[in-house]
């Protein structure tokens, strides 16, 4: 059963002259009985011919049949050939027409001619004379003239609602798209993110420990007790590291490790404080400044603004030169937080802070944009004047729209 309705899904046409050979051997027959009254209507088989082509044909080229049920309709009046059953196939074109996505002034045409043909048909071939002969040909006329109303209004139903699920299946498509389209930015975002916090703990930690090894190898036969000192910062940090990337690991499990309190919560303004007395032990000195009522703030603007110094203390250290001495300032505005960075070094190369990362390098001073702009902020970085480097952003209490 379903290879037949595949085949005629596929051969329309071949259906369709099934059919108008089917109604050709009907209306062949009612010629051959009209033709052996008293008056032969010979006209009758071209007529009848030339209607069942139109339903052979009414899906190919239905406008082209239109018009040619219509010459038929006008060829019968002229000759004065009955209605008979090829009149068929002018119910079978109306529909057709209907229902096709041509021009609407096509489909009215088939419309206004259907309703038209029984009127006509009672007027060329009027019924018998009796009682009540008008209102029997009213009430006749009206009969006659609801298929073809019928037809069209099937084939323009048809016709909606094939174009509604024309609509649908696009819509679905186009919110298909725009699905996957969303999950390739939620996961480019999502990877951005973390590639942000794995440069930021590893950069930091790992330049700490190896400021320290590199000073622990210099002082080892001169000064174990610094030597010793400067091991000792290097667990710490390690263990600090470990710690931050098992929480950030964590956000890649499933929610059961997350809630079970496992990793440690991500890093905040106060933590701030801590991290640069961390530096000072790495041997960096730093001026540390909080102006204004310190307060709790949004932990996206937390996050960022601990990020963000980390970050420019990494760089102080890593490009900085000896004897590099860095500030820190935390102000708390009413409507956001100020933080500015500055040491008194060599500063960094021009491809660092302006290019965003030329050659492979730069990727610090990107994170720091890609979070401030996540967060609605601005952020300045470059060159300080009288040397060393500056980082200066602003950070909103209220989320970016």
């Amino acid at each position: 059963m379903q290879r037949l309705y595949d085949f005629i899904r596929r051969h329309p046409t071949s259906v369709d002259s099934f059919w108008a050979v089917m109604l050709f051997g009907f209306s062949l027959l009612w010629a051959v009985q009209a033709s052996m009254g008293t008056e032969p209507r010979i006209a009758a088989f071209p007529i009848i011919t030339l209607l069942c082509l139109v339903v052979a044909l009414r899906r190919r080229a239905p406008q082209k049949m239109l018009l040619l049920a219509i010459l038929m309709g006008v060829a019968q009046l002229v000759c004065n050939v009955e209605v008979n059953p090829a009149d068929w196939a002018m119910l079978v074109i109306i529909y057709t027409v209907a229902a096709s996505d041509g021009p609407r002034w096509v489909s009215r045409v088939a419309l206004v001619g259907g309703l038209a043909a029984a009127p006509i048909a009672q007027l060329r071939w009027p019924s018998p004379q009796g009682d009540n002969t008008v209102l029997a040909s009213v009430f006749f006329t009206i009969v006659m003239a609801l298929p073809f109303a019928l037809a069209w209004v099937l084939g323009d139903s048809m016709r909606t609602r094939r174009a509604y699920f024309a609509e649908l299946e696009e819509r679905a498509a186009r919110l298909e798209k725009e699905r996957e389209a969303q999950s390739k930015v939620a996961v480019a975002a999502e990877r951005a993110r973390i590639a942000r916090e794995l440069h930021d703990v590893v950069a930091h930690n790992v330049s700490v420990m190896v400021v320290q090894a590199d000073g622990a190898a210099y002082v080892m036969d001169a000064s174990p007790a610094q030597a010793r000192q400067a091991l000792e910062t290097i667990s710490t940090t390690g263990r600090q590291a470990l710690a931050e990337m098992r929480r950030l690991l964590g956000v890649l499990r499933t929610g059961e490790h997350q809630e079970s309190g496992e990793y440690v919560p991500q890093p905040d303004v106060q933590q701030i404080e801590d991290l640069v007395e961390h530096v000072r032990t790495a041997g960096l000195t730093v001026d540390f400044k909080v102006e204004g009522t310190p307060r709790p703030l949004p932990s996206g603007v937390e996050l960022t603004a601990y990020r963000i110094v980390q970050e420019a203390l990494t760089n102080t250290r890593k490009h900085g030169g000896p004897d590099v001495g860095a500030s820190v300032r935390l102000v708390y505005f009413d409507d956001g937080l100020g933080l500015l960075v500055e040491d008194d070094g060599r500063g960094a190369a021009h491809e660092l802070y302006e290019d965003g990362g030329a050659d492979g390098q730069g990727h610090g001073l990107i994170g720091m944009r890609e979070r401030v702009g996540m967060v609605g902020g601005t952020l300045d970085a470059g060159p300080r004047p009288g040397g060393g480097f500056r980082i200066s952003a602003l950070l909103p209490l209220k989320p970016a729209h």
